[in-house]
């Protein structure tokens, strides 16, 4: 059978549900939203498809143990959970959700050089809080962003944050790269995912294999190329759900200096180190390790290096102050 490249795929959802779902959340009943989340979780959970196969697959790896049908459950609602708080943080509704935000030092190093910054970021936890956080920044935030298979409930959801057109800069475009170019030298932070190869996570020019939870897997050479094209200061940055209306947003010194492999390498392994840590936040519900030809594959597993602890920390709240 043939897999559908994730970047072909339609989003998927009800525009009626998911505009009830808003209205029930801002409308002061997101205790009850939350409890509607058990029901949609085993929806999906008993619904067969690629995106279960593609959970079970990752979990088995980033537990490094079988997995449970309690922990698929679990992937699941974590995922669910994550939308739902979208909702509240794109509506500037923060008032419940606790943000700590540790390594901000190597945030402030990079921008130090007033060249602007790169975060690189993944499909692991909330992009969303990166936004949240981003209100308060002194430097503008913008995202860099894959948008072709936007649906009507992203959409819809996006509608709450009348601004957030005006901070995404839509990849795939003639102007993508000047309007990087442009936010960079006025000093601006452009966050980009970069664990989503296309296409079809294939190895080729657009996607590099390097080692990754126990197997070679595709990751997009772009981001990469993008920080050496224009020489930009990069950090890593993770959103990642740590309880109930809770997120840490890290930030992470990294060197992407090297060679293209070793930099990529070093992204995957550290993102690795995190889902091994984190292993329900991380939401690529397609086939991450599909089989590539020998020819792209790399000589040898190096294993995974744990990165160092981010020396310093801060914690800031939204609405709310560290316990």
């Amino acid at each position: 059978m043939t897999t559908i490249p994730w970047h072909h795929r339609k989003e998927r959802g009800s525009v009626a549900l998911t505009r009830f779902m808003i209205w029930l959340a801002l409308g002061g009943g997101s205790a009850i939203v939350r409890l509607l989340l058990y029901p949609i979780t085993a929806y999906f959970f008993l619904r067969p498809g690629p995106a279960r196969a593609a959970s079970r697959e990752y979990l088995r790896r980033a537990l490094a143990r079988p997995v449970t049908r309690i922990d698929r459950f679990r992937h699941i609602f974590v995922f669910a959970s994550v939308l739902l708080d979208r909702v509240l943080l794109l509506a500037n509704r923060c008032d419940s959700l606790h943000l700590d935000v540790t390594g901000l030092n190597n945030l402030t190093t990079a921008l130090a050089a007033g060249r602007g910054c790169i975060l690189l970021g993944s499909h692991l936890g909330s992009f969303d809080v990166l936004r949240a956080f981003g209100r308060g920044s002194p430097v503008p935030v913008r995202a860099l962003m894959h948008r072709d298979n936007q649906g009507a409930c992203s959409r819809l959801l996006e509608q709450l944050d009348p601004a957030l057109q005006d901070h995404i800069i839509q990849t795939g475009t003639g102007e993508s790269m000047l309007r990087v170019r442009e936010a960079l030298a006025r000093g601006e932070i452009v966050g980009v995912l970069a664990d989503r190869a296309q296409p079809g996570g294939r190895a080729g020019r657009k996607s590099l294999a390097v080692p990754f939870l126990g197997q070679p897997a595709t990751f997009p050479t772009g981001p990469f190329l993008l920080i050496r094209h224009l020489d930009a200061p990069t950090a890593l940055f993770f959103g990642l759900r740590t309880g109930p209306r809770r997120y840490e947003l890290r930030f992470e010194a990294f060197t992407a200096t090297g060679p293209l492999q070793e930099t990529i390498t070093a992204y995957a392994t550290r993102l690795a180190d995190l889902c091994h840590a984190h292993p329900f936040n991380w939401f690529n519900f397609y086939p991450f390790w599909e089989p590539m030809p020998d020819a792209f594959l790399p000589a040898r597993d190096n294993g995974f290096a744990a990165a160092a602890e981010p020396a310093g920390s801060r914690s800031t709240s939204a609405g709310a102050t560290r316990p």
